[in-house]
């Protein structure tokens, strides 16, 4: 885990461009203060600017899953998740055709107690189950909700081999119920590709480096 000042730790998880965020919390008699985001020091982990184009709270009773969601690249939308009461399991997918790691997830507790967070890049998949009676997931968006780039995969595939801890029925949108599994999705070329989000990224770190 590498520290960067005051404000937070980074890691990367086992899917490539996605991040645990683990912010420093200054406790005293008040309460508690900690940085949930920074910009200036993300940006460095990712090698580019980190955009914020829209804001978004979602808020969910227990059972609830919501994902898998991904965009298409270019642009495509990468996130900035926390969950600011109640908990969360939050699951990034790898969703780029050609990944070394193509189909595989992380799932990292989010809460109002640790305060962690997760980023991902453009290109993977992201959803989460609300762990407890009520959950507030509140997260970044790099680019505006545009519905014609934005697509699921069903969450309970068994090709991506998610272990939702589910007890009953999971309360899903007939949207999310109704998501392409992987396997269609790929054939029917709906993924983006790893060559895609990589040209993307670089393209970035590029334009970073002619303007410094």
């Amino acid at each position: 885990m590498r520290p960067y000042g005051d404000g937070m730790k980074v890691t990367a998880l086992g899917v490539p461009d996605a991040y645990l965020v683990v912010p420093v919390r200054h406790e005293d008699a008040r309460g508690t203060f900690l940085e949930w985001f920074r910009q200036d020091l993300l940006g460095e982990v990712v090698g580019y600017p980190v955009d914020v184009a829209q804001a978004n709270c979602s808020v969910s009773r227990a059972g609830v899953v919501r994902g898998i969601h991904y965009s298409d690249v270019p642009p495509g939308q990468a996130k900035y998740v926390t969950c600011v009461s109640g908990a969360v399991l939050d699951v990034v997918v790898d969703l780029r055709v050609g990944s070394p790691t193509f189909a595989a997830h992380d799932a990292v507790r989010l809460d109002d107690q640790e305060r962690h967070a997760v980023y991902l890049a453009e290109g993977l998949g992201h959803g989460f189950v609300a762990l407890t009676e009520q959950a507030t997931v509140v997260y970044l968006c790099s680019t505006a909700y545009a519905p014609e780039r934005e697509h699921e995969i069903d969450a309970f595939d068994p090709a991506l081999g998610i272990e939702w801890p589910i007890t009953g029925e999971s309360i899903r949108s007939d949207k999310d119920a109704d998501a392409l599994g992987l396997v269609e999705a790929e054939r029917d070329g709906r993924l983006p590709t790893y060559a895609q989000c990589r040209a993307w990224h670089d393209a970035r770190r590029t334009r970073r480096a002619d303007v410094s």
